[in-house]
């Protein structure tokens, strides 16, 4: 199987946000068959959701990966698990980190366990602005230029950190 580049969203609001980040950055590198290519920046954001809890530190990584995305996906809640991730029914409540795959390759992926590119990626500052620094001239799948999403998206108190 070829390389796919592979784009992960980050993120964390407990148990010392930045080093979550930086620990989750070090575990990306010991997915087998995948490379880390790049981190942007880490940014502060407020909480999606309930905002009775704490800000949210968030990056993007890319990877190069052989795996398939399905394959991918259990390594990162792995990872998330590892690192005391309890999968709750609460959507965007606090959690210890959060791993999503938002674009692989250039593929549109529908299963039960996997949406790509990432349902929401499209409208949260705390993807687009640190894919932005990874690759302003990126393309989605649907043919949308990230730089026309980053004038309809505000940076809503984004922060680089």
């Amino acid at each position: 199987m070829a390389d796919t580049l592979v784009y992960v969203g980050l993120g964390a609001n407990l148990a010392q946000p930045p080093q979550q980040l930086e620990r989750a950055v070090i575990a990306l590198q010991s997915i087998k068959h995948t490379s880390l290519v790049k981190v942007s920046g880490f940014y502060g954001s407020k909480p999606m959701g309930p905002q009775d809890q704490p800000d949210y530190v968030n990056a993007v990584a890319a990877l190069h990966t052989r795996l398939a995305a399905e394959d991918l996906l259990t390594e990162l809640q792995k990872i998330e698990l590892e690192q005391g991730r309890q999968r709750k029914d609460e959507r965007w409540g606090p959690r210890t980190l959060d791993l999503d795959i938002l674009l692989f390759g250039h593929e549109i992926i529908q299963t039960e366990r996997l949406t790509v590119p990432h349902y929401g990626m499209k409208q949260r500052e705390f993807v687009l602005y640190p894919l932005a620094e990874l690759n302003s001239d990126l393309v989605l799948p649907d043919g949308t230029r990230l730089t026309e999403l980053l004038t309809t998206v505000p940076l809503n108190g984004l922060t680089r950190l």
